[in-house]
């Protein structure tokens, strides 16, 4: 299949003369942007993984460093249908051949990328000088000049804008971006096609790593006696220990399926440091138990299922490999020691959070403010925890109207638990388009928002949905002491309560779905129904 370059190219140019004062829409329009190049590390020749800068990628389909796109667009002219597009891709040279894998040939990549025209970056300057002729009062748009999210352009071919005879038009980096960010706010079927994939693979990924858990579970992990002594453990032989394990169980399923890239790194969070929610060390072992005697003997048999008893402990994994640039991001808790099985402190709250994901599932429909999913996973938080007892009832000894369910959420104190944003746009990436999900002018956000004003302060996306978007839903519920510290005297909390459940660290859920005309679809394919993570994490599946 071919990428729908076009498509973008024309979207993006109607996105910008929405942006553009009125008196600029009617002029020729042009767009002159960068690819990412090689990177290396630091002052050395070590080269870093080339991952193609998103914006160039949804212009052009093409991963080639060193790329340039030129593209001309005219309201109320053929190039309004049609913009011309041409795509400049680097000349194969002696040694890249010889280092690495070379770009592909102009023939090549002319059966490859839907461009009017392909050719080599020196003739970019000719093919500049033909459109100011063509269209002397052009304006002419680049990304972000000098920035250091964006690869820069060249002087020379702006400057050849600007000093071109008889040249009436313009440089400015002023609407493209905005413009782009708008365009890739919602996903046409070709994007939902690779997302679809990217979440396929990364579903798989996380089953992997809990069935791992689950066959250690029940000693169906066996290692002969030479295994981690007289040769390596090989992959049928690894047992996961550690977060580092799981991590790169994880990213190893998704490699062997085709992934280049995971769409953000992992975190791995095992036990108490499951409440740091962008915990990226992975380099902590599991907790577990006490040393029985002698077993500082045992000769690496404390690598034996069958010997190391865990505490029971959740581990969270939040991660997500791309496909074709596009992302994946997939949350699941899941639990160790324990045979597999959540503790019952473990098992309500990983409930409760299950609740507050369905109830934002239930109200996802295009033309509904992202702010109300917000306000339902605190609401939904709220009643939960009134009915463990974390959160006190009016109904309770020395209490009253002030432990109402509206008092509580008027208070603020649910953020000390769910502290982050339900959820965010994901494309091309994983935190995507955030000028256009999180505007800085935005008159879409309800004038009073229901509930404490601290429920949205890190929220990524205040929008109403729309049809085509894609969205994370992840409602979470954590136990951190520094989050904590500030309600300790909280006059709604049952402290003593609270005190058993904060063992169990921070639970987090989350699916990728894709706002439809009739409501969603979840595009995660994992399921997360405790009945089944057990069953696997226990080996029994």
């Amino acid at each position: 299949m071919t990428y729908p370059a076009r498509n973008h190219v024309t979207k993006t140019f109607e996105q910008l003369l929405k942006l553009l004062p009125v008196n600029e829409r009617t002029k020729p329009q042009a767009l002159l942007v960068a690819g990412g190049v090689q990177e290396f590390r630091n002052d050395t020749d070590r080269e870093i993984i080339f991952r193609q800068e998103s914006n160039f990628y949804y212009l052009t389909g093409c991963n080639v460093p060193s790329s340039f796109v030129l593209a001309v667009y005219q309201a109320g002219t053929s190039l309004e249908q049609s913009p011309a597009f041409d795509l400049f891709i680097p000349k194969a040279e002696l040694a890249d051949i010889m280092w690495s894998v070379p770009p592909p040939s102009l023939e090549e990549a002319r059966e490859k990328y839907d461009a009017t025209r392909i050719d080599h970056p020196a003739s970019l300057p000719g093919v500049l000088e033909t459109v100011l002729k063509a269209y002397p009062d052009a304006l002419f748009h680049t990304l972000p000049k000098d920035h250091p999210h964006f690869p820069k352009l060249p002087s020379q071919y702006t400057d050849l804008v600007l000093s071109a005879e008889g040249q009436h038009g313009a440089v400015t980096d002023a609407y493209l971006l905005s413009a782009l960010h708008h365009a890739r706010l919602t996903k046409d079927a070709a994007e939902i096609e690779e997302i679809r994939r990217a979440n396929a693979t990364s579903s798989r990924s996380h089953e992997v790593v809990m069935r791992v858990l689950g066959q250690a579970v029940q000693g169906k992990i066996k290692r002969d006696a030479a295994a981690g002594i007289e040769r390596p453990l090989l992959p049928a032989e690894w047992l996961i220990e550690t977060e580092g394990e799981a991590e790169a169980i994880f990213v190893a399923s998704c490699r062997r399926e085709g992934s280049i890239h995971q769409a953000y790194p992992p975190i791995v969070a095992a036990s108490s440091r499951a409440s740091t929610l962008h915990y990226c060390c992975n380099d902590k072992a599991f907790a577990w138990g006490p040393i029985k005697p002698h077993d500082h003997l045992n000769r690496q048999q404390l690598s034996d299922a069958s010997t190391k008893e865990f505490v029971p402990q959740v581990l969270l994994i939040d991660a997500g490999c791309e496909w074709n640039n596009y992302a994946s991001d997939i949350t699941r808790t899941m639990p160790v020691g324990n045979g597999g099985k959540f503790t019952p402190e473990a098992k309500a709250i990983y409930e409760l959070v299950l609740e507050m994901q369905k109830a934002s599932f239930d109200a996802l429909k295009p033309g509904f403010h992202w702010d109300g999913i917000q306000h339902i996973c605190h609401s939904t938080l709220v009643r939960g925890f009134q009915r463990l007892g974390i959160f006190k009832k009016p109904n309770d000894p020395d209490s009253g109207s002030w432990n109402s369910e509206e008092a509580i959420l008027a208070s603020g104190v649910s953020s000390a638990f769910f502290p982050h944003g339900v959820g965010h746009s994901l494309g091309l990436d994983v935190h995507d388009v955030p000028s256009a999900s999180k505007p800085s002018v935005n008159a879409t956000i309800p004038s009073l928002s229901p509930g404490d004003a601290s429920y949205y302060s890190y929220l990524r996306l205040r929008l109403p949905l729309e049809a085509g978007m894609v969205v994370t839903v992840e409602p979470g519920i954590y136990f951190s002491p520094h989050l904590l510290a500030p309600v300790r005297d909280s006059k709604h909390i049952n402290h003593e309560v609270l005190a058993s459940y904060e063992s169990v660290g921070g639970v987090r859920i989350e699916d990728v779905v894709h706002i439809t005309e009739a409501g969603y679809e979840n595009l995660t394919t994992v399921r997360s129904d405790v009945e089944w993570v057990e069953s696997v994490c226990s080996g029994s599946a």
